[in-house]
């Protein structure tokens, strides 16, 4: 019999809606019940495509003796992670404070009302002799506890609320100023992590890092570190280095391109297979911006391969791009994407087998499980031989034979905006207006489908007639910075498109203020103030995590809308925002990558360039060749019989030239 999640949008509730486990969704009804009753709630947290989340649900929660204790001993909630990131963060950041791993699963044990008091992640079935007590064990453990020390409890929760409104607090003392050494020092630190041998900024599992090397790539652009060889030398070995492990290791797919979420060991070899659109958006934004600062061919092979997974899996022919493909099939985790040596030779033959086999490490014996082997990137290999083409189509045909993961089709917009970005960061770097054109629809669609009489706009896209009016800081402020990148070089195709694509960022912009700004100190609230459990305080996020914060975002924003309209407003706002992250520099710069580099560019500055030209082809070509910098375009009038082109820079006259692209050598 359906659970009270069968009426949900959320396809991973909808996973979990004829389980014998009594779930509920989040809202009144559950914790009514659960005060009625006198249960403690317990709250669980995951998404669609996370393997571990799949792994638990088919253990225990689809047994019926395991749903019965749940059932018995608490209300128990079901959340959508990706639907509600307000409860997800909020009891992310609470499950820390117990010095438990959090991730997902994530599994929150609650008084009535929905304050924490205690919780952790995945937990097995049964003793599997790793340390981390049995599903059931911990049910009875807590309830046990409930009944005999709920006072306990309840003073562990008031602790945990109190730490959570207290960690909103950002502000440093008017004493602590940013300047270039900060700065430095956040390069220090986040280099001191560097895995030599392997790349990097963590051992295992190790995730991309795109918001941290996006700031190493922006700061190495300033003098102070132009002028230090140490440290421009050091950036520039673990960005490459880093990216060239991740562009040849098995987090990549070389097969139909795209990037899995992370890797479980620190060689980058095997990962966990679900893949997230934000992660393919971020990095086909960094991999475009790494290929014009190093020029290696295999950062552009990555970005058009990863393009090309984008478009082939996760794009809506009627708009828009779902959110994520499972890490899990019927055959189980990774399977569609395993290998074994004798299918290849049995297709194809010994000879032609062996050649492809040797290119990608395949072996007999496997090079990830026994017989299994993850096709791997030859490190010998820059450049993809014609051959390596028709081989991928070989391996392709031997996928097709078997259960295709799963996919996510919900459309979230933060996620969608950060493609955006992507699409238009690849189409400076590599002179594509193809790409152009899919940032320019993409954004379209957004803008008539997911903004409400300009006012509101919608979290997710279900369907046509099924959608999240709820919304987030993240959905604002990451659109609003994505409008602003696009603005940059739109005017290349499409005439004065920049003004229209600046005023859209700018009323985001308000509209984010109005709703989410704390009038009282630094930064701005997730969501709004909407309260059914007291846990769910107002919370500010001010570090990175999947995805860059809706603050970091925020104060890039600022940053440009200042230099683009000369509104004192925003430099306001940006001044004010950049103290808040100052102590965060100081204690945690891995976590706010986003927000670095943000302060870097403004630092350098933001150029905005007009040119009387016709023609920016040349122009684009140009900015190509160099480091990206933040590099705003427009296209001014142009008389008749006008020969030369001229620059203005921030409005002032740089130069004419008869060639334009000349001109930019003057910006760098």
């Amino acid at each position: 019999m359906p659970n009270q999640l069968v009426n949900e949008p959320s396809l991973y509730l909808k996973q979990h809606c004829n389980q014998p486990v009594d779930w509920y969704p989040w809202g009144e009804a559950a914790f009514s019940l659960a005060h009625k009753m006198d249960k403690p709630v317990l709250i669980s947290i995951g998404y669609s495509a996370c393997h571990w989340c799949n792994k638990m649900s088919a253990e225990s929660f689809s047994d019926s003796y395991i749903a019965s204790i749940m059932n018995r001993h608490f209300v128990c909630i079901k959340v959508d992670r990706e639907e509600r990131p307000d409860i997800d963060q909020t009891y992310l950041e609470a499950i820390h404070m117990f010095n438990q791993s959090a991730g997902w699963p994530l599994h929150a044990f609650c008084l009535p009302d929905g304050r924490p008091f205690w919780g952790g992640t995945y937990f097995p079935k049964e003793d599997n002799d790793h340390g981390i007590a049995p599903w059931p064990q911990v049910l009875m453990r807590i309830s046990e506890h409930y009944k005999r020390k709920k006072e306990e409890l309840i003073e562990n929760a008031k602790n945990v609320v109190g730490n959570l409104i207290h960690s909103n607090n950002a502000n440093s003392s008017n004493d602590e100023r940013w300047n270039n050494h900060q700065l430095l020092d956040s390069v220090k630190l986040i280099c001191e992590s560097y895995d030599e041998k392997n790349g990097g900024f963590s051992p295992a599992p190790k995730f991309p890092s795109p918001m941290k090397i996006d700031f190493l790539m922006a700061i190495r652009e300033s003098q102070t570190v132009k002028n230090s060889k140490s440290i421009s030398e050091k950036i520039d070995h673990s960005v490459q280095n880093t990216l060239l492990k991740m562009a040849r290791g098995g987090i990549q797919d070389h097969i139909e391109g795209g990037f899995f979420r992370y890797s479980v060991d620190a060689e980058w070899r095997l990962p966990h297979f679900e893949k997230m659109l934000y992660d393919n958006a971020l990095l086909i934004s960094t991999y475009s911006k790494a290929y014009q600062t190093f020029s290696h061919p295999l950062f552009k092979e990555v970005v058009s391969n990863t393009i090309s997974w984008v478009l082939s899996n996760m794009k809506d022919s009627e708009g828009g791009y779902y959110s994520s493909v499972h890490s899990d099939t019927s055959d189980g985790e990774g399977e569609y994407y395993f290998v074994k040596y004798k299918s290849l030779i049995d297709l194809i033959g010994e000879k032609k087998g062996t050649q492809i086999a040797n290119f990608f490490g395949i072996t007999p014996d496997g090079n990830v499980r026994e017989g299994k082997s993850l096709p791997l990137r030859s490190e010998n290999l820059d450049i993809e031989p014609k051959e390596i083409i028709e081989a991928r189509k070989v391996i392709l045909s031997l996928r097709q034979e078997k259960v295709k993961p799963l996919l996510d089709t919900k459309k979230i917009t933060a996620w969608n905006a950060l493609l955006v970005r992507g699409f238009t960061d690849a189409a400076r770097a590599f002179n594509r207006k193809d790409w152009l054109d899919l940032a320019w629809d993409l954004n379209e669609w957004m803008n008539n489908n997911l903004l409400l009489n300009d006012q509101n706009v919608i979290s997710i896209f279900y369907s046509e007639h099924e959608k999240s009016e709820r919304s987030y800081l993240d959905d604002y402020a990451i659109w609003a910075e994505s409008l602003l990148n696009l603005s940059s070089i739109s005017d290349w195709n499409y005439s004065n498109s920049s003004t229209l694509l600046i005023k859209r960022a700018n009323q985001l912009t308000k509209l984010a203020i109005n709703k989410f700004k704390d009038e009282q100190a630094s930064g701005f609230f997730f969501q709004k103030d909407e309260v059914i459990s007291p846990a769910t305080v107002r919370k500010k996020f001010w570090y990175d995590n999947a995805i860059p914060s809706g603050n970091s975002s925020l104060l890039r924003v600022f940053s440009t809308l200042f230099y683009l309209t000369g509104e004192n407003s925003y430099l306001e706002e940006f001044q004010n925002m950049m103290n808040g992250f100052f102590k965060f520099s100081l204690s945690a710069p891995h976590g706010i990558g986003h927000a670095l580099s943000s302060i870097s560019e403004n630092a350098i500055g933001i150029s905005t360039c007009q040119y009387n030209s016709i023609d920016m082809d040349e122009i684009i070509k140009m900015i190509a060749k160099f480091p990206y910098r933040p590099l705003y375009l427009k296209k001014k009038s142009v008389e008749k019989n006008e020969k030369y082109s001229t620059l203005f820079v921030n409005e002032k006259e740089l130069g004419k030239s008869l060639n334009p692209a000349e001109l930019i050598k003057k910006i760098f």
